[in-house]
């Protein structure tokens, strides 16, 4: 444009002086300053030339900058026309949605975003058509190409026109957040979480900031103390004030200890007082984290916890533990001073606790049988079998009687021996679990022999030491109850009963005294014992009647005992005051069988078969027939000859 300027400014001037009537000199005149014109617009074109062929350049290298920055920056970015559509986008934010660069440059930011944000897309597009913001920031939700949501933060301008100002397209950078998103939900999630645990712990949180100027407490905290959110925030010193008096003191030092750096950590449990007055229990543990470089405390932090139910539940744990001490101390008194012996053992059978008598009685001393088995220290057996009496835990779930025993013997270290009533006693507790044993026992030593003595005398004749009429009849019962049940004869075997009755004796009495009497009726008993084999009975029926049983034997061995019973009583040579005495004897035989009938018809055949045999003269034996009883009485046998 320049050069064409020049071109007819030059040729206007060689025409127009060509027709004025100018001097030699004028006329050089005009055409060098045509000339200078002409070079001058040459000059001005060659410099516009040059200046357009630089911009054009600028703009071309800044056309490739822009693109390789969207072609390798790893963010994504996006053009995007105000009608929605992705003009151009770069790799990264194909990549970041799954899709290629083709694939979604045919999509708009409407069919890309989540249906619950595209309410955020579609009001920022307004404003930027409106002109009322030419840049925007904002987070939202896109959907991958699967379907998935990924987070991302959007920053970008419109670009306008420069003359009229209209909007013509969008450049957005698109990062993905969705790492952070998600971090930033497990954080807050755990944050939640922590929250809950702290408030149902009844636990809060302080922490004292001095960069900040004081002290602040959690929400969860502040409640519990009766206040609002922020209403003990600030002064570091106020929750001094705040702790019961009588605790202000431990809890200062306590802090101080720990600021000084001799402790790790600041822990105290004290009264701090509730804003309606009440007076709570707390447990406050703290750390500081940061100090200055002269020591000086910087920030700590630390929680508070409600421990005022535990504390009371420990004033009542002291108190039901003062009253257990001394119902022990009462119990302890108590198992020292009874008479009975007490043994204790825990689940194991280990003894646990041993009263004085039960030291004597088994010989060991308590502080020697203490944590030893049960074994070791006490062993009990059976009287009669010899066997050793167990203790044994009960069955799990099983009910837990109380186990006596009155035949039981002690057997001491030393092999000595001491009969003892025992008692033991399974320990259940409240779980119904087994926690060991309470043996109690007694010397039973003068007890048992007195029981003995006492069996004895009610089985014996006090007299002569035979079996006494009552204990014979038992004795008899039981052969014949056994001869029914075997289904035994008189005549082939079975047992045999003797009816003894003493001739003359009424004499002996009459003459030297019942002494006499007595002292002769041993002398009959030693004789008939003498004359029998160990497994007869022999007993003492009353007055100077005996009885005896054949254990074996037959009919015919029966006369033969007693011919000698008869001869042993003839034969004895007794002599009272210097008076000698001879007394006889009759003998009734029965048999004990399957079909002899009861014990007292057995004992009446046998008396009558004795009447019979005094009746025939004395000192003879008489067998009464099998079953012959008439109106309660027995037949009178044939009488047998006398041996004598």
């Amino acid at each position: 444009m320049a050069l064409l300027v020049a071109g007819l400014g030059v040729l206007a001037a060689s025409i127009l002086l060509s027709r004025l009537d100018l001097g030699t000199e004028a006329l050089k005149l005009c055409l060098q300053i045509s000339a200078a014109v002409a070079a001058g617009a040459l000059f001005l074109a060659v410099m516009s030339t040059r200046r357009i062929s630089e911009d054009r350049q600028q703009i071309a290298e800044s056309e490739m900058r822009f693109r390789r920055a969207m072609a390798d920056s790893a963010i994504g970015m996006a053009v995007v026309g105000l009608d929605g559509r992705m003009r151009e986008t770069n790799p990264a934010f194909a990549a970041m949605l799954g899709y290629s660069r083709e694939e979604i440059e045919a999509l708009t930011f409407f069919q890309i975003t989540h249906p619950d944000d595209l309410q955020i897309g579609r009001e920022t597009m307004d404003d930027l058509k409106a002109g009322t913001v030419n840049s925007f920031h904002f987070e939202k939700r896109y959907l991958r190409k699967d379907g998935t949501p990924v987070w991302a933060h959007l920053a970008g301008s419109v670009i306008r026109d420069e003359n009229s100002g209209r909007p013509l397209y969008l450049v957005s950078q698109i990062e993905n957040i969705d790492a952070r998103k998600q971090a930033e939900a497990r954080i807050a999630e755990a944050e939640t979480r922590w929250n809950f645990a702290l408030a149902g712990a009844g636990q809060g949180v302080w922490d004292l900031d001095m960069r900040k100027g004081g002290t602040t407490y959690s929400s969860t905290w502040v409640k519990m103390l009766g206040y609002a959110d922020g209403e003990l925030d600030g002064d570091t010193d106020r929750w001094l004030t705040m702790i019961h008096p009588d605790d202000r003191e431990i809890v200062a030092e306590a802090d101080r200890a720990h600021l000084e750096g001799k402790t790790p950590f600041f822990e105290a449990e004290f009264r701090m007082r509730h804003k309606d007055g009440h007076w709570m229990w707390i447990l406050d543990r703290g750390k500081a984290i940061e100090r200055d470089e002269d020591g000086r405390l910087i920030r700590a932090i630390g929680s508070l916890t409600d421990i005022t139910r535990r504390k009371e539940a420990e004033a009542r744990l002291t108190v039901s533990a003062a009253m257990l001490a001394d119902e022990k101390e009462r119990l302890r008194v108590t198992l020292q001073s009874i008479g009975d012996a007490v043994i204790c053992t825990d689940a194991a059978n280990r003894v646990t606790f041993m009263n004085p008598v039960a030291e004597k009685l088994t010989g060991v001393a308590s502080g020697e049988a203490l944590g030893k088995m049960l074994g070791h220290v006490y062993w009990a057996v059976d009287e009669e079998t010899g066997h050793r009496i167990g203790v044994i835990r009960p069955a799990i779930g099983g009910l837990a009687p109380a186990d006596q025993n009155s035949r039981a013997v002690l057997i001491r270290r030393d092999d000595t021996r001491c009969s003892i009533r025992q008692v033991v006693s399974p320990i259940i507790n409240e779980r119904n679990e087994f926690c060991g044993l309470v043996i109690v026992f007694q010397d039973f030593t003068d007890a048992r022999a007195l029981q003995r003595q006492l069996a004895h005398a009610a089985a014996h004749d006090a007299l002569t030491g035979l079996a006494s009429r009552s204990s014979f009849i038992r004795a008899m019962e039981e052969l014949v109850g056994q001869a029914r049940k075997d289904g035994t004869s008189g005549k082939g075997g079975g047992h045999q009963f003797m009816f003894i009755d003493l001739d003359h004796f009424k004499l002996v009495n009459d003459t030297g005294g019942h002494a006499a009497g007595d002292a002769l009726l041993k002398r009959v008993a030693a004789a008939v014992r003498g004359v029998l084999g160990p497994e007869d009975i022999v007993a003492r029926l009353g007055g100077d009647e005996f009885a005896v049983i054949l254990k074996s034997g037959s009919a015919a061995g029966a006369k033969i005992a007693a011919r000698s019973i008869i001869d042993s009583i003839g034969g004895l040579d007794f002599t009272w005051d210097g008076r000698p005495h001879v007394i006889g004897a009759s003998i009734g035989l029965a048999a004990i069988s399957a079909n002899c009938g009861e014990v007292d018809e057995i004992i009446a055949r046998a008396d009558a078969a004795c009447y019979a045999a005094k009746a025939a003269g004395r000192g003879c034996v008489c067998v009464a027939p099998e079953g012959e009883i008439v109106d309660g009485k027995a037949v009178p046998p044939e009488p047998l000859a006398a041996a004598s």
